[in-house]
């Protein structure tokens, strides 16, 4: 069991409160992903066929309902529609972090115990980074050899660093299910004359 640095160990409430802060704080950046994730399918019907078709090979003559951790590795195309859905619209509008020591940026000194803030979302729209098309749904931005040029920083949408989000892998799987066995059952399609929602 995980002990403090003098050796105690955690009561009964400490460990309740470590478990709340591990399982809930997801749950709204869970469902606002998944709600942009099914509009983009519904915006893009092409992706979301390659998507269903994908599932359908991976399963087979299986139901979706198990769904296991070898097909989750194997649906790559779904894992790029994902990726460029979070890099779109993300649930986390920014990433905050205190400074340690002085920092200087552009002939700007930023002193240590300041917060700094980054916009993910600006982030993930910078033409620098993305190219001038990068406000249009691309899912290929993400195949393996157009990452491997890429900044490690360039796409952050669990944050990064020290205090990314223990939660991503989880999060990505808990997607994958979600939308296999969406798209197993349902065809998403948009309404006509709603307007389009924004960031």
């Amino acid at each position: 069991m995980a002990r403090f640095a003098d050796g105690r160990g955690f009561t009964l409430e400490e460990i309740s409160e470590e478990v709340n802060t591990f399982m809930f704080p997801g749950h709204e950046t869970m469902t606002a992903s998944l709600t942009w994730l099914l509009y983009n399918l519904a915006k893009y019907p092409h992706h979301q066929t390659k998507i269903r078709e994908e599932v359908k090979e991976i399963l087979a003559d299986r139901d979706s309902d198990g769904i296991t951790s070898k097909d989750l590795s194997r649906m790559e195309y779904m894992t790029l529609v994902i990726k460029e859905s979070m890099r779109m619209m993300n649930a986390a509008p920014m990433i905050s972090r205190t400074v340690t020591v002085p920092y200087k940026v552009n002939g700007v000194t930023i002193p240590a115990g300041s917060m700094v803030f980054l916009s993910i979302h600006q982030l993930h729209h910078n033409p620098s980074v993305w190219g001038h098309d990068q406000m249009e749904f691309k899912p290929s931005r993400f195949l393996p050899e157009k990452l491997s040029r890429m900044d490690s920083f360039a796409y952050v949408p669990f944050s990064t660093g020290a205090r990314n989000c223990i939660g991503q892998q989880f999060a990505l799987n808990e997607m994958k299910v979600f939308l296999g066995r969406i798209l197993r059952r349902f065809r998403l399609s948009l309404v006509d004359g709603e307007p389009e929602p924004g960031p």
